[in-house]
């Protein structure tokens, strides 16, 4: 079985920056031993805004500047870049919650059947279960999986809640405290 690890989003904004918070501090340095322990393919998703955010969709119902291309908000976290040196990996970058890309990406090189795909990264509530539920939606029959010690939510409740409705759609919650 091929496994596939997703690290969601772990950039600068949502750590340190702009809506960043210390609950995404408080799990880089778990997410970075993750990465570096993992064996397979990797997945690094970047949120990616440009100049124009305020003026999306997005933007208007969330109007704090992050992510945006080539600042140092949009990079990687250091210790998770550090953690990546040397692994098979690949960045995809999306302007939205979840990554539509990223199935079409894994349908093209992966038989579905043979794969298992974990998440790890930030936001629960926001970037990861939309990804979680894409990506199931993508592989019904595919074991996938999400470790909450290498995630954090906005809010804790809502890293619980965003916890529940991943385990309600068959995604198999790991690591962290099992009652979020």
């Amino acid at each position: 079985m091929k496994k596939i690890l997703i690290v969601v989003d772990m950039q600068n904004d949502f750590i340190s920056g702009s809506l960043g918070t210390d609950e995404a501090a408080a799990v880089v340095g778990a997410a970075a031993e993750k990465i570096k322990s993992f064996d397979g393919d990797i997945f690094v998703t970047l949120d990616t805004h440009y100049d124009n955010y305020l003026k999306t969709s997005e933007g208007r119902m969330l109007p704090v500047k992050h992510c945006i291309k080539n600042t140092e908000g949009w990079r990687l976290n250091d210790e998770i870049k550090s953690a990546l040196d040397g692994k098979n990996y690949e960045t995809v970058e999306k302007n939205t919650f979840g990554s539509v890309r990223l199935p079409e990406i894994i349908k093209e090189r992966y038989d579905a059947g043979e794969i298992e795909i974990e998440l790890i990264g930030l936001c629960t509530d926001i970037c990861v279960v939309s990804n979680a539920l894409i990506l199931k939606a993508s592989f019904p029959e595919t074991p996938i999986s999400v470790d909450l010690s290498c995630c954090a939510g906005v809010t804790r409740d809502l890293h619980g809640a965003a916890a529940a409705t991943m385990r309600s759609c068959q995604i198999n919650i790991n690591g962290g405290n099992q009652n979020d």
